[in-house]
């Protein structure tokens, strides 16, 4: 069973993990992924290695959950005035962030480290709270939109089969032709409603 760190708002939890988290960042671009290790981490961190494996488990589960918090976006989607500009400009952002070496460093650790799953509902939780958050924007304009699991599907779906499996080309245009359609095919589009 995967071991997920239940970290409690503040207090000693909390500050364990950020003094571990930031302690894989700096050593990974210091010494290099191949170099890191339980203990390197530990010693960084200020804590005893017996600390990490309590709450990761492995190496592997430390740096996944490492990847899972770099992922999370650190702000909402910017609104540009309609769907398909919003759309638009959120994804071609996803796309270089989650594309780029470091991107797909993160998201191969994210899923790595992770048997149970956990951390892929994870990510694909915060792209489709960053959707709502557009569609919301939508709603209150009164432009008609499909739903999160239709741009999930359309946009976001393709996008990581591409990232993760054939990463070659993956350039704005291809995120633009997601979204428009995505917006454009008859089973995506709906009623227009006002909140």
């Amino acid at each position: 069973m995967s071991r997920r760190p239940m970290v409690r708002p503040g207090g000693r939890s909390a500050r364990v993990q950020e003094a571990v988290h930031t302690a894989v960042r700096e050593l990974d671009a210091e010494v290099g992924r191949s170099a890191l290790t339980v203990p390197l981490v530990a010693a960084r961190a200020g804590v005893t290695p017996s600390t990490v494996y309590r709450r990761w488990g492995d190496l592997q589960e430390l740096l996944s959950d490492v990847a899972v918090e770099h992922l999370r976006p650190d702000t909402p989607p910017e609104d540009h005035g309609s769907l398909a500009a919003d759309l638009q400009h959120w994804a071609e952002q996803f796309l270089e962030e989650t594309a780029s070496p470091a991107g797909r460093s993160y998201v191969r650790d994210a899923l790595l480290g992770d048997p149970d799953g956990d951390n892929a509902g994870r990510c694909s939780a915060y792209a489709a709270e960053q959707l709502q958050v557009v569609l919301d924007r939508a709603a209150q304009r009164g432009e008609a939109a499909p739903d999160v699991e239709t741009l999930l599907d359309r946009i976001v779906a393709p996008m990581m089969y591409r990232i993760l499996f054939r990463p070659d080309g993956l350039e704005p245009p291809y995120a633009q032709r997601l979204v428009r359609e995505a917006l454009d095919a008859p089973a995506a589009r709906q009623v227009s409603r006002r909140p």
